[in-house]
């Protein structure tokens, strides 16, 4: 039996910039489902590579999750539809209020509807959206042939969400550009990374394709594992929970949380160090949150 990473004849799925965070999914479902699966960076010639073979989907997650990378979506749409191939992409982080890819090229977002668009951590549940009938009729006939149907009750907490959603993404962002500046300023943090920072290296692509920056922020923590911990354990107002894009202020780390299977060299590559802290911003008073984080960081 070929191997299916290299066997040419099956479909191939091109990942950019968001491999190691939907690792399982990639490397081993989609895997036992019929498809290779290839990564590539949005380096021009990185994907002049890739698409030197049959390419039928690229998926993108943009801002990335969790080092929040900001990818050109019109070209990168552009460049799939060149080559007869589709573009997924992954809104979760910005929702439609903050970014549009549909506007931009793509063929079809995803949103874990858990996270901003519910806004209130008590669903689990994801949407894929599109504005084209024959991806409708055949995603609508395969939901329907495998069950794979929200519950009412999930639904209507869904649309509750959805009513506030536009307020609840405004004060996301202003109290991320609260958090973004103080912890720049604070001594015991090496780096900070939001896309509204003027420092991120790709903040003029933010600036021109969305609408706001959001409110998933990282920081690097200087002292290491010990001094990430101990900010951890002694915030006050923001929860130590893997989750995000809830009403409620959550911090996570990701070498030992979200992306601890994520071989450990692998991460000091991707640039997760053991100081890296993920942040989703609430929406609480502003200097409350700025407050809570100093004098946690002041513990270390």
């Amino acid at each position: 039996m070929p191997d299916q990473a290299t066997d040419t004849s099956l479909p191939l799925v091109l990942v950019v910039d968001d491999f190691q965070d939907n690792r399982e999914m990639f490397a081993e479902f989609l895997s036992l489902s019929g498809f290779r699966v290839a990564e590539a960076s949005t380096g021009r010639e990185a994907l002049d590579r890739a698409f030197r073979q049959p390419v039928k989907l690229l998926w993108v997650e943009t801002p990335s999750n969790p080092l929040l990378r900001v990818t050109d979506l019109a070209a990168l749409a552009a460049r799939a539809k060149a080559h007869g191939a589709l573009t997924v992409a992954d809104n979760t982080f910005l929702s439609p209020v903050l970014q549009r890819p549909i506007a931009l090229g793509a063929d079809l977002v995803l949103h874990s509807t858990t996270k901003y668009l519910n806004g209130h951590s008590d669903v689990v549940a994801g949407a894929l959206v599109m504005r084209r009938d024959d991806l409708h009729e055949k995603l609508a006939f395969l939901q329907n042939a495998v069950g794979a149907v929200p519950g009412p009750l999930d639904s209507f907490l869904v649309l509750r969400g959805l009513k506030t959603l536009h307020v609840r993404m405004e004060r996301h962002d202003q109290n991320a550009r609260l958090v973004a500046q103080a912890l720049q300023r604070h001594p015991k943090v090496e780096k900070v990374t939001w896309p509204g920072l003027p420092e991120h290296p790709q903040h003029a692509l933010a600036a021109k394709q969305m609408r706001g920056f959001g409110g998933m922020l990282t920081c690097v923590v200087r002292g290491g594992l010990p001094a990430a911990r101990t900010v951890l354990k002694s915030v006050r107002l923001f929860a130590c929970a893997e989750s995000l894009g809830g009403v409620e202020s959550l911090i996570e780390h990701p070498a030992i949380m979200t992306h601890a299977s994520v071989p450990p060299e692998t991460r000091r590559l991707l640039g997760i160090d053991d100081g890296f802290i993920r942040l989703s911003v609430g929406i609480e008073n502003g200097q409350d949150l700025v407050d809570d984080l100093a004098q946690a960081l002041d513990r270390v």
